[in-house]
């Protein structure tokens, strides 16, 4: 399982490089639409930097609690032993309430000695469910202790080894879990004393044995800071394993089929998208044939176009007249697109609400000419995407977008307030006050457009936004009665629409929530800057446009999605499979991480 990780993982990362290549010279969104969402990488050591809130650490059951019995005492976090201690037998330990999960990676703790009591016999290790509970970790089958009167580790075996020096009232000693090598490390103070144990089983529970009486320590499962700087260990299983992944081999037998089959992934992304004019070139210089034809690819880019500049009823009407019959097959999806009309209104950016029509402005992909070349570059993107790796470097997300291998430039456009648009965004809305739409023709959209229309389309766009008024605030539907009151009907007719299709489908959960969310912009006189405003960030029109846009492909008998989406939900889903079958490289595995570099 993991090899078929790392080989599907290495083949992403190929494609996606040739996608950065592809962005820097034609201007397309570095894998945009592939890489939402990444998952959370859960570790130990996290905890030093964010206070993870209960719901997380409840969800993903990490061990930071200790489940207390008769045979101990506990206050705030601290464990005290009240027994007698005579022998052996008055021995009992304590463990955490989750074992730890191999999604961790590597996983630490560390236990504060507050007092060593008589006799200091305490031992600080894991164990397995079901092991016995009255004696110290390390006696037992499946048990692994090290011990504070004599420093000696015990694995599995009421016989210890050598192995670090003892422990008393004051010290602070650590426990480390390699998931990756499943092996076992203890720390003294803030020093490393080496593996202790190895071929350790999965799902082991922290846990902390005492005997004599007076014998007190406090566990930090990571609430306060570590003594012990866990993050290099950390970096370097991470490295180790983006390595293994970038440097994993490919064997294609001297044919070519391998590299044909990614090359095939990278064109049918950038046709799936809409990307015309760099995939022409791309397949041209590694002949690929489209599947699609021309004029319907062409009918594609107009639709998304329409979408993410949030003219969402034109688009609804290009599409009813492009592809008859597809959104009254689809329901649920012509009320998606309602609901976001209905939101684009209250933004002011449908044409419905617009004053003169329709409103004049870009496109998400067509804001992608805004990728140039940095003013000082830092080498080819080989060379910076090496760095990265090498420094341990993310991408930086702005606007929603990577910001990785190649920078954005400032759109020479001045928006209101003086405000520069760096994402080649219009929106269509009331940017600050609610300027009026002007009239717009529904032309096609190209993502390699000349500089010639670049420019055009830049003066357009600034004889628009000079007229703005900057000393007034964003109004509802640009403050425009007539366009507020159609806002109004819209929704009526929206709410009939959701009870048609609540008595002739059944309930919908997710189409109510979309209603409610929607209609819930009209509860603030600033709608922009409550709760609910996220629906008026232009991002959130991807959504809907990569479902109408699915939902087009396969009227066609096409693929919703394309084989390199396909490829990294494989990828993600077998990262899943490794956490549940305890491999703990899948902690260092993250596919968006791995693959946006």
């Amino acid at each position: 399982m993991y090899e078929r990780m790392v080989f599907v993982l290495a083949s992403l990362r190929r494609c996606t490089t040739a996608l950065v290549l592809i962005s820097s010279s034609r201007y397309i969104p570095l894998a945009k639409y592939v890489f939402l969402s990444p998952p959370i990488h859960l570790c130990l050591s996290i905890f030093n930097m964010f206070a993870l809130v209960t719901e997380i650490l409840v969800r993903y059951r990490i061990p930071i609690v200790f489940g207390f019995t008769d045979s101990f005492k506990e206050s705030r976090g601290r464990t005290l032993f009240p027994g007698y201690g005579k022998t052996h037998k008055d021995a009992a330990s304590v463990r955490t309430t989750h074992s730890i999960p191999a999604a961790c990676g590597l996983y630490y703790f560390e236990v504060k000695i507050v007092s060593k009591g008589r006799d200091g016999y305490m031992g600080i290790g894991l164990s397995a469910s079901g092991v016995n509970v009255n004696r110290l970790p390390g006696w037992d089958k499946h048990s692994y202790g090290y011990h504070g009167d004599d420093g000696h580790s015990f694995c599995s075996s009421g016989t210890g080894q050598p192995y670090g020096p003892t422990f008393t009232t004051g010290d602070v000693i650590g426990c480390g879990v390699n998931l990756v090598d499943n092996t076992a490390f203890y720390t003294k103070n803030g020093h490393h004393l080496g593996i202790a144990f190895t071929d350790l089983p999965p799902n082991l529970f922290p846990t902390v044995g005492l005997q004599t009486p007076g014998e007190v320590v406090d566990a930090n499962f990571g609430q306060l800071p570590f003594v012990f700087d866990i993050g290099d260990m950390i970096n370097e299983l991470r490295v180790r394993t983006r390595l293994q992944i970038i440097n994993y081999p490919t064997p294609d037998h001297g044919q070519g089929q391998w590299q044909a089959i990614l090359h095939r992934m990278v064109c049918t992304y950038l046709v799936h998208h809409g990307y015309l004019d760099s995939a022409e070139a791309f397949a041209s210089s590694t002949g690929q044939v489209f599947e699609e034809d021309y004029n319907s690819i062409k009918n594609r880019q107009r639709v998304i176009k329409l979408i993410l500049s949030g003219r969402i009823g034109e688009a609804i009407d290009t599409t009813n007249r492009l592809y008859p019959g597809l959104l009254d097959r689809d329901p649920d999806l012509l009320f998606a697109l309602k609901c976001r009309q209905f939101v684009e209104m209250v933004n002011g950016s449908d044409s419905e609400v617009c004053q003169n029509g329709n409103p004049n402005q870009t496109s998400v992909i067509q804001s992608t000419k805004a990728y140039v070349k940095s003013a000082n570059p830092a080498g080819t993107v080989e060379e910076m995407n090496i760095n990265n790796t090498i420094n341990g470097t993310s991408p930086q997300f702005v606007n929603g977008q990577i910001e990785d291998d190649v920078e954005m430039e400032e759109s020479s456009v001045t928006g209101v307030n003086g405000i520069k648009n760096s994402n080649g965004y219009q929106n269509g809305n009331l940017d600050s006050n609610g300027y009026k739409c002007q009239n717009g023709e529904d032309v096609d959209m190209e993502i390699d457009n000349s500089a010639n229309q670049s420019q055009q389309q830049s003066s357009n766009i600034a004889d628009v936004t000079v007229t703005c008024n900057k000393s007034n605030k964003k109004q509802l539907c640009g403050g425009n009665k007539q366009a507020i009151e159609k806002m109004l009907e819209f929704g009526k007719q929206l709410y009939s629409q959701s009870v048609h299709l609540r008595q002739q489908y059944g309930k919908n959960e997710s189409n109510k929530k979309m209603l409610q969310d929607a209609f819930s912009l009209l509860a603030y006189s600033n709608p922009w800057n409550s709760p609910v405003g996220w629906q008026l960030n232009p991002q959130e029109r991807e959504t809907v446009c990569a479902r109408l846009n699915s939902a087009i492909l396969e009227s066609s008998n096409l693929s919703r999605r394309p084989p390199l989406e396909v490829a990294a939900s494989h990828a993600r889903e077998l990262v899943r499979l490794m956490s549940a079958n305890g491999l703990g490289a899948c902690g260092f595995a993250v596919v968006d991480n791995i693959i946006q570099y």
